[in-house]
């Protein structure tokens, strides 16, 4: 077993047990993500718009 495939393993574990055990925390997360990356589109999308003449 490579140490790529070890990490993704473990990385998914952790993920997974954060999820169980603290969901609220993990939803909470997830929607903190999802609202920057909204941001970070809407701030795209702006600075594109501002180009165009």
């Amino acid at each position: 077993m490579n140490v790529k495939k070890l990490t993704g393993l473990i990385v998914v574990a952790l993920v997974v047990f954060f999820i169980v055990t603290n969901p609220s925390g993990a939803s909470g997360a997830v929607n903190g993500l999802g609202n920057w990356l909204y941001g970070v589109g809407t701030n795209v999308t702006s600075f594109l718009s501002s180009l165009a003449p």
